[in-house]
């Protein structure tokens, strides 16, 4: 199975990508769009939350309110690569779903995510919950 984008150039920093019919603002200024980082960052966020969601209905644990923040340190040199990277997992559930619910992390970003799988081989992945 492959994944195929098509990215435009705009104007300055800017382009559009594409998958199939649907399509997302880039912009390195981050002006108009999402800089190439910070959507990478988004990406991780989003693989690893689709795998808790699913874990943890699979675990029939009930919950709402999921937000997801994720932060980076970088090199100062170029290539400006990630080398510690932080996700803060905010959910609101019952306080005594917190064991399952970091089963459910756990899951995602060891065995689950590729998204994190990727970015493990260049970047430190530690992660924070805050049950609401």
């Amino acid at each position: 199975m492959s994944t195929k984008t098509v990215t435009t150039w705009k104007t300055a920093h800017e382009f559009e990508s594409k998958l199939g019919d649907n399509s997302i603002q880039l912009d390195g200024s981050k002006k108009n769009g999402f800089g190439p980082k910070a959507l990478l960052l988004s990406g991780l966020a989003a693989c690893s939350g689709i795998d808790v969601v699913d874990i943890l209905e699979k675990m029939r644990v009930e919950f709402s309110d999921f937000v997801i923040d994720t932060e980076a340190e970088q090199v100062d040199e170029h290539p400006k690569v990630f080398t510690d990277i932080l996700v803060t997992y905010r959910i609101k559930t019952d306080a005594a779903n917190e064991d399952k619910v970091r089963k459910a992390i756990d899951l995602s970003l060891e065995k689950y995510c590729g998204v994190a799988a990727m970015l493990r081989k260049n970047s430190a992945i530690n992660y924070k919950l805050v049950i609401e």
